[in-house]
């Protein structure tokens, strides 16, 4: 594997904004593999017990829309990208099968159709005669009568989904299935893709909390009544009385009866032979309940180590349960953003899915906002100006993205016009940006969105002010989630971004100040998904490490049961398929960050303030304010280091992570990580003590002082954006009268 390039930013300053953080040596031969199905990608990864990912690769899977609103996906496919992206890890990684002792999974909220009686897909159309598009994919738009039909009956389960079922969930889906599949749901039973996942990977019908209490309108037990989850009432009356049918067995039947609930990470079982051959891993591999991706994001980030005062104080007064991440708003970025936090108690917020119960600790209760379009905005504002093109040429003369080209013009504009800061600057565009509708706090679909203070320029100055007004939309409306959530009983202390937009200097530099939150960025920008579904593996293999780790060398129960078997994996591993020509492989992908430099790195924590107490300061809203601190002599300056200080440690295979490394280590008297407390531990906690080990630093940009100028700016334009949305309703609303007044007038 040839070596990464280096950073073109200084080596000052790389040491400031690198995850500088100590972490132990790995603890051999023991690894977890985490898999992350999108909506255009399957992805894995293969992690060891610090969470370093020694392995990372994805596929494209592909989405059809024979007709508009119907989308659909192939879990056959999709199962297949899996294995492939699986078999990839381990090769690259160099990590032995048997070694591998736990597998997570996490995926898009979209619903798998089953038979019954043969356990293959069945077509779910609008080509019904087509088995392998079996997945009716969670933007499909099919089931617009369904949902209302379904809204209309006021049941008490959809208070638990925000007061609303959404088109994007499950029940809609299956309504809509049964009045046009040929046979109606005979011989069908019904998964949300996670789910599906672990029934592939083990055979089992086990469903977790995320999904079914999530998508499908499940009411744990014990929540405002409910004694089976599913309530034979609510489905009769929306005409879905074949899934009442022997104790709900279509839907994963009830607790303790004919079926099996799971919190995020608990054991689902151990890989079935086909499927341990399919993914190139061993039947002793063990299967943690997956959960819906947004959540997977919850996972990888909330846990990350960052010094920010509010959270020691909080983590010190912790018992060091799963509670500890209370408080902690996990925004996963992407197209659009999902905004998860967790509480101990239910709190009911207007316009945010949820309070959801045990979905990711027994007792525990999350709430789920979001923003309807956040990447896709700032995609769409470069796409339609007029410069788009020019702009295209100039970033790519500079060889830098077309947004870090446009922080760089907003940096120029601020000193040829004499402004006083890049906020001055756009200080009279009003950008309101629901082009996709509301889904967080508002909840309207028919929001659009409005832009005062455009002007007839279309020069690429222009696009980068437009482009600004976009980021700060995503800020304030993050503000107005984060006030909404607070106002029902949310106490939020610090925003864990991931995604691509963690890239963003400006961006983050903005929800920092809009908020007045911290912003932690998580050490794996692009992988903080499927590196949470790896921890779920982790989770649930615990009792399996503890029990190999404290035996003998090779006299382990699991070293037994593999060593007594015909292992087909070796064999598997060095006979699967060629690799793909380099002209049409699918890319292995990785964080922006250079994976190799955040191989056990060592130094302090990076801490990124604007106004840190004996700090040079360094402010900006373009490369994220850095306080540059004296450094003592750290691995990235020892012998083992470039000329420049890069830090030399590789991305990629078990031997060359390990290679050299342990001299390295020993002289900063590290000690290999330790296993969780073998004391009984609940659910929730162990999944919360593995996320503490694993997670890794994170970087943190804190908000500027809030009597600093642009904090006061930013104040004074979100009571604009306030404005500016509660009056599109009243201007609607007005009109929508008044022409209904008119149609009534024609028709007499």
């Amino acid at each position: 594997m040839p070596p990464l390039s280096k950073s073109h930013t200084s080596l000052a300053s790389r040491r400031s904004s690198v995850f500088n953080f100590h972490q132990p040596p790995p603890q051999a031969d023991v690894y977890y593999v985490g898999v992350d199905v999108g909506t255009g990608s399957a992805r894995a990864c293969i992690i060891d017990t610090n969470g370093v990912i020694l392995g990372l690769s994805e596929r494209p899977i592909t989405r059809h829309e024979l007709k508009p609103n119907h989308i659909t996906q192939s879990s056959t496919e999709i199962w297949n990208a899996i294995c492939f992206c699986v078999k990839n890890c381990l090769r690259d990684s160099g990590v032995d099968p048997s070694e591998v002792f736990g597998i997570g999974f996490d995926a898009t909220c979209s619903l798998v159709a089953i038979s019954e009686s043969e356990d293959t897909p069945v077509g779910v159309g609008p080509d019904f005669t087509d088995n392998k598009e079996n997945i009716i994919l969670w933007m499909d738009h099919r089931a617009e009568d369904e949902t209302n039909v379904i809204n209309a009956t006021g049941d008490k389960s959809l208070k638990y989904v925000g007061g609303q079922m959404s088109i994007e969930m499950e029940l809609p889906k299956i309504k809509w299935l049964k009045h046009n599949l040929p046979k109606g749901l005979t011989d069908l039973k019904f998964y949300d893709l996670p789910d599906y996942l672990t029934h592939k990977a083990t055979g089992s019908e086990a469903r977790s909390f995320n999904s079914t209490v999530c998508k499908q309108g499940f009411v744990p037990l014990g929540v405002d009544g409910s004694t089976t989850g599913w309530s034979a009432e609510f489905l009769k009356s929306v005409d879905l009385e074949e899934l009442v049918e022997d104790n709900f067995r279509k839907l994963g039947g009830v607790q303790g009866k004919n079926g099996k609930y799971l919190s995020a990470g608990d054991i689902v079982g151990k890989l079935t032979a086909q499927s341990a051959e399919e993914l190139g891993l061993t039947t002793e591999c063990i299967v943690g309940s997956g959960v819906i991706d947004a959540y997977a994001g919850w996972v990888g980030t909330v846990a990350a180590k960052v010094d920010i005062p509010t959270l020691q104080e909080l983590a010190e007064k912790s018992d060091g349960s799963i509670g500890t991440s209370c408080g902690r708003l996990a925004a996963v970025a992407g197209t659009s953003t999902c905004h998860i936090a967790m509480t101990r108690d239910p709190c009911f917020v207007n316009g945010v899915w949820g309070p959801y119960k045990d979905v990711m600790a027994p007792g525990f209760w999350l709430a789920e906002g979001g923003q309807s379009c956040t990447g896709a905005l700032l995609a769409h504002v470069l796409a339609i100006h007029p410069a788009t093109a020019e702009l295209s040429r100039l970033s790519e003369d500079s060889n830098i993205s077309k947004f870090d080209y446009l922080n760089l013009i907003l940096e120029n504009l601020v000193s040829e016009t004499k402004s006083r800061s890049v906020v001055s600057l756009a200080k009279h565009i009003f950008f309101y940006g629901d082009f996709h509708g509301n889904r967080s706090p508002i909840a309207d679909p028919r929001m659009r969105a409005s832009i005062i203070g455009q002007s007839m320029d279309s020069s690429v100055n222009d696009l980068a002010i437009q482009y600004f007004g976009a980021c700060e939309f995503i800020a304030q409306q993050t503000r107005q989630i984060v006030e909404a959530m607070t106002k029902g009983g949310h106490e939020i202390s610090c925003i864990f971004m991931s995604g691509g937009q963690c890239r963003n200097g400006l961006l983050m530099r903005l929800l920092a100040d809009c908020t007045g939150l911290p912003v932690v960025i998580p050490r794996y920008i692009d992988a903080a998904v499927v590196f949470g579904s790896a921890l779920l593996g982790a989770v649930a293999a615990e009792e399996s490490v503890q029990e190999h780790i404290s035996k003998p060398k090779g006299r382990s129960r699991r070293s037994s049961i593999l060593s007594t078997q015909k292992s087909q994996t070796s064999l598997t591993n060095n006979q699967q398929e060629e690799p793909h020509s380099p002209y049409t492989a699918p890319s292995a992908t990785a964080s922006t960050t250079n994976m190799h430099s955040l191989v056990y790195p060592t130094g302090s924590h990076a801490l990124m303030t604007p106004m840190d107490e004996g700090a040079e300061e360094n402010v900006d809203y373009f490369n994220q304010p850095v306080a540059k601190h004296k450094q003592s002599k750290s691995f990235a300056e020892s012998d083992d280091s470039d000329d420049d200080g890069e830090q030399t440690l590789s991305f990629g295979s078990k031997s060359n992570v390990q290679k050299g490394l342990s001299q390295s280590l020993n002289k900063l008297g590290l000690k290999p990580l330790s296993t969780l407390d073998s004391k009984k531990v609940n659910p929730g906690d162990k999944l919360w003590k593995v996320m503490e080990k694993m997670t890794g630093p994170g970087k943190v940009v804190l908000p500027s002082d809030p009597h600093h100028p642009d904090r006061k700016l930013l104040a004074a334009k979100y009571e604009i954006f306030l404005e500016q949305c509660t009056k599109q309703q009243e201007y609607r609303k007005l009109v929508d009268l008044v022409e209904s007044e008119n149609i009534k007038g024609l028709k007499v």
